[in-house]
């Protein structure tokens, strides 16, 4: 049965960007959203297998929807993408659940091998 993947980015270059390195390599991307609102509202909607999300978003971060998704949903995944510079905010993820992290600009290969690794995990 194919994974499903949620995209939560700001960028919609980014998600365009994610959402066809996952389905070209048999995922199946249900859910994207622009910013942690929406990333919290559509976890609960679509139980995704893995979430990727950026940390700077508006409306809430993504810290802040990683904490609130990773309260009510213990067993979640969440690989964060970031930026260069902003290692404190990744160190901040990890120690509030994130799975992993990637940061921009990332490669393809970089991508599905740590995507693998948390939905092998």
């Amino acid at each position: 049965m194919m994974k499903k993947i949620m995209i939560v980015d700001d960028s919609l270059l980014i998600r365009l960007n994610l959402k066809k390195i996952f389905q070209t390599n048999g995922y199946e991307v249900v859910a994207e959203a622009a910013n942690g609102e929406e990333a919290c509202e559509k976890f609960e909607k679509y139980k995704p297998d893995l979430t990727t999300m950026d940390i700077t978003m508006p409306v809430m971060d993504g810290i802040g929807a990683l904490k609130h998704i990773c309260t009510n949903n213990i067993n979640a995944k969440i690989i964060m993408i970031s930026a260069l510079g902003q290692e404190q905010k990744v160190v901040e993820a990890l120690n509030n659940g994130a799975s992993h992290f990637i940061l921009k600009p990332f490669a393809e290969a970089d991508i599905l091998k740590n995507v693998e690794a948390v939905l092998n995990s």
